[in-house]
């Protein structure tokens, strides 16, 4: 065997048993952990997390003279929301979703909704934590896990260690995977009308057009990122929430039963094909974390970005976001998967099941619509997989040529990524992620006083009627707070001011 195959069938049995042995433990026990110290607060404050998302942002003054102009000082919530899902909302929701449903059975669905249920709180979280410790940046507030890994654990150099291990994972690895299904989507739905033999340039072609798209927005800053991301991801979503719409209508008759083989094999050991009850769990709760990243340590680093006037907003629109994902998007391909295929295991095995699905419920021009949403899906999570990537490489250094230098290096695998195969990169990948979430997962119940502390301050706050606002002042035991001072929420203490004098 080739050794490079013979590593990849290592990491991948190694991915699998870290998984089931200290992922799956780690995952349930302080998922539970978190909603019963929160008071689940994922599902108790669900009116409140509609309520955070539409907050705008504060204003600042930029240039002089004439060119003076006033612009948002970071992003807003809702540009903060749509650039992590544009990093939660990739090909996991539609590949790793029948895949899940392929290796575990229709109930392994069942575990995925479980699961986002108790993950939201993992979610509320760490994107708490990462709002309080943010860092001011040029162009926005810059966070994550290697901030509090620092300020809430005293060790940066450990977050320095954190830093690195996620800018090879999601920002290099998982960037040049998901560039790599963009050409196969586009592929295939092209090799519907066209020769496949012919089609070897293809991959050539569309890695140098993804690659100057990538360019084209990421060296615009976070800024323009967010605004691609803002517009994109609205869209994304509702096209694909149409095409289930219309699946699931043109189908109706099969609905119940979809829904009955959901609930009923999630405790069926004999519908499961990939090795019993166990599979059905395993199966639900990987893909599932792996598709709406709560607990994961990714999407905290886009949380920090936004302008809030407390911290507690953006850990609410980020667990709004878990629901978006998985309730959501991972549902309608559960449901355009399972109206074809009462059967799984004759659909075949992943993405195979969605394609055959549309093109026996819509015909073959479906696949090309499939491969535009593939498309969207994979790049979207390109640019979310960068602003990733340059939250840590700020954490690391705040040298211009350092970010540059990453820049580019982004941009190079979004074009290798596009024409190599990269089996072992997604292996290499998926090994590292369990990592990161077990790494994170452990800081943010460490650091889960914190966050209950600024929850209080928050809920005290709403019960007197008031807009919550928060301040490093306001809670003096918690240290090495950057952020929060006057400058930082004066707008929306101008706001609350006006609001209550009636002026």
């Amino acid at each position: 065997m080739n050794p490079l195959d013979s590593l990849q069938e290592f990491l991948g049995a190694a991915e699998g048993w870290l998984w089931t042995w200290a992922g799956m433990p780690v995952v349930v026990v302080l998922g539970l952990y978190f909603t019963i110290r929160t008071g689940a607060v994922q599902l108790r404050m669900i009116p409140a997390m509609l309520g955070a998302i539409l907050q705008k942002p504060q204003r600042e003054q930029v240039g002089r003279g004439r060119d003076r102009t006033e612009r948002a000082k970071s992003l807003s919530a809702f540009q903060a929301f749509s650039v992590s899902a544009a990093a939660r909302v990739g090909t996991g929701n539609i590949s790793g979703v029948a895949g899940a449903i392929f290796l575990g059975g229709p109930g392994a669905v069942l575990w995925m909704w479980v699961m986002c249920l108790f993950a939201g709180a993992a979610s509320f979280i760490e994107s708490t934590l990462a709002q309080l410790w943010k860092s001011r940046a040029d162009d926005t507030y810059k966070g994550g896990p290697a901030f509090y890994i620092h300020r809430g654990l005293g060790s940066r150099g450990f977050g320095a260690f954190f830093a690195v291990l996620f800018i090879f994972c999601f920002a290099f690895a998982f960037t040049s995977l998901q560039a790599n299904t963009i050409v196969d989507a586009v592929t295939g739905a092209v090799a519907v009308y066209a020769d496949p033999e012919g089609l070897a340039w293809l991959p050539v072609v569309l890695g140098l057009l993804l690659a100057v798209l990538t360019a084209a927005i990421i060296f615009g800053g976070m800024r323009r990122v967010a605004v691609v991301a803002q517009n994109m991801v609205p869209v994304m979503a509702l096209v694909y929430l149409v095409l289930g719409i219309v699946i699931v209508g043109l189908n109706l008759g099969e609905l119940p039963r979809v829904v009955g083989q959901i609930v009923g094999e999630a405790f069926t050991p004999q519908a499961a094909i990939g090795g019993g009850f166990g599979a059905v769990i395993v199966n639900g709760v990987q893909r599932g974390m792996l598709s709406n990243e709560a607990g994961m340590g990714s999407v905290p680093n886009v949380a920090a970005t936004a302008s809030v006037s407390h911290p507690v907003k953006q850990g609410l629109v980020q667990t709004f976001g878990v629901y978006f994902d998985t309730l959501l998007i991972c549902s309608i391909t559960a449901f355009i998967v399972l109206v074809s295929f009462p059967d799984v295991s004759v659909g075949g095995e992943g993405l195979v099941m969605v394609q055959e699905s549309l093109a026996s419920t819509l015909g073959p021009w479906a696949a090309v619509l499939l491969g535009v949403i593939m498309f969207l899906l994979a790049f979207t999570s390109v640019l979310g997989n960068f602003s990733y990537g340059e939250a840590n490489m700020h954490f690391l250094t705040s040298k211009r040529g350092w970010h540059l230098a990453f820049g580019a290096a982004v941009v190079a695998l979004v074009f290798l990524g596009s024409v190599i195969a990269v089996d072992l990169a997604w292996t290499i990948a998926g090994v590292s992620m369990v990592f990161i979430a077990l790494i994170n997962l452990v800081v943010i119940a460490i650091l889960t006083p914190t966050a209950l502390k600024l929850l209080r301050h928050y809920n005290a706050q709403r019960a007197q009627g008031l807009d919550p606002i928060f301040l490093a002042s306001d809670l003096p035991e918690i240290k090495n707070v950057e952020v929060w001072e006057d400058e930082d929420v004066c707008d929306y203490h101008d706001e609350r001011e006006a609001v209550s004098t009636g002026s």
